[in-house]
């Protein structure tokens, strides 16, 4: 028993990307196909890089000639590359995945990249809330305009989030207020959250230092008339 188990885990495991799984028909392909690709897989990785259709068939449902069809139209299709196999005699050729990891890879960044036009439609929307909700009223069409241009000049819902904190808290809620900040953060390189706080924070700072030196100034003597003894 402990002699078969060790014959087992030396056969090894394979890694098969699970979005592989999930996107599969995204990619074009239908279960027959992938499983050929994965069967495909692990005789490459198990040393066996150009297999016959017959060894494919011995471990699928399919019959030798259906499985040498579908790997002839993968090889068409753009998923499966057929190589000279260099290492070997001359003439001799692999079958390569790398079409298909490509595919997987191009399919996952148009994934991600959907995504997040998504979120930002999502994040957007709740701008205009939020806007309405801090200001008490619904947005007129030039700042809804306005709105929509802050966020076409790449600056992200959250630092328009919290251009719009800074302008709460200083008191000054009109929209020129908030693109003035928003214009002097994107001089000064402020991309996160953070930068936006601590920008704020020295901002404020600043201003209560300025107010304090104004406060303390001395005034002037100025002679004091009696304009009723004139």
């Amino acid at each position: 028993m402990k002699n078969n188990l060790y014959a087992w885990f030396k056969e090894g495991s394979m890694t098969i990307p699970s979005f592989l799984f999930t996107h599969y028909k995204k990619i074009g392909l239908n279960e027959q196909e992938v499983m050929l690709l994965l069967q495909l897989q692990q005789f490459i990785e198990s040393g066996n890089d150009f297999p016959a259709p017959s060894q494919l068939a011995e471990r699928m449902t399919l019959q030798e000639t259906e499985c040498l069809f579908l790997i002839q139209r993968l090889i068409q299709r753009g998923y499966i590359k057929l190589e000279e196999d260099k290492g070997q005699a001359i003439g001799d050729e692999r079958y390569s995945l790398d079409p298909l990891y490509e595919r997987l890879i191009d399919c996952f960044l148009q994934a991600q990249k959907q995504e997040k036009a998504e979120q930002a439609l999502n994040e957007g929307e709740s701008l205009y809330t939020i806007f309405e909700q801090e200001f008490g009223r619904p947005l007129s069409p030039y700042e809804c305009e306005t709105l929509a241009l802050w966020m076409d000049d790449d600056h992200s819902p959250s630092i328009i989030k919290a251009a719009l904190r800074e302008a709460v808290i200083s008191g000054k809620l009109n929209f020129r207020y908030v693109d003035r900040i928003l214009f002097e953060w994107k001089k000064n390189g402020i991309k996160t959250i953070d930068q936006a706080k601590n920008r704020g924070q020295q901002f404020r700072m600043h201003q209560k230092h300025e107010k304090k030196q104004v406060t303390q100034t001395p005034l002037k003597d100025v002679p004091f008339y009696n304009w009723l003894e004139q």
